[in-house]
């Protein structure tokens, strides 16, 4: 899993800390917050309290690894990592599940920083390779990917067995 060495990260104009988070973490409860605004970014009705659980669960159980963005105190961004098993290669392989950072931070290069910290805590722990997937009309997100050297992956499709009853709302994608 990711360090929890806070590393600073000098970025144009903003100067901000990237930190490894956990439920005692100052600002985990901001982290929550974006987390929850991120959730209605994709369609989720809002729901504090249980994204605030939810994420204290998912720390707590070492199913996922949070890193933030702080800036003056405040959160401003989170990237969710889970490290899975890499059989064939006998290694790891490292998922970024979710990239969010405010509205009001954005083209600050703290969403660079975010993924450049995960790429080195990756690289640092002997990971076989990093992996991010995105929607196909999520410009801003693949040419932030693209620009890192992630590239696509051709000859493999993404396949999933919903768990639960289809959702009443068209055009929400099930990104887990």
């Amino acid at each position: 899993m990711p360090s929890s060495v806070a590393t600073v990260r000098e970025t144009d104009p903003v100067a901000i800390a990237v930190v490894q988070m956990t439920p005692s973490h100052q600002v985990f409860g901001q982290v929550a917050a974006l987390f929850d605004d991120y959730r209605a970014r994709y369609g989720q009705p809002p729901s504090p309290r249980f994204a605030h659980d939810w994420l204290h669960g998912q720390l707590a159980q070492h199913r996922m690894t949070i890193a933030a963005a702080i800036h003056a105190g405040q959160a401003c961004g989170f990237i969710t990592i889970t490290v899975m098993p890499a059989s064939l290669m006998l290694g790891t392989a490292w998922s970024i599940r979710d990239l969010y950072v405010a509205p009001q931070q954005r083209r600050s290069g703290i969403a660079h920083a975010l993924l450049q910290h995960v790429v080195d805590d990756a690289r640092a722990a002997g990971a076989n390779r990093v992996s991010v997937q995105t929607e196909a009309d999520n410009g801003p997100a693949l040419r932030l990917y693209t620009a890192a050297g992630f590239q696509p992956v051709s000859g493999l499709e993404l396949l999933n067995l919903s768990l639960r009853a289809p959702a009443s709302r068209s055009g929400v994608h099930d990104r887990s």
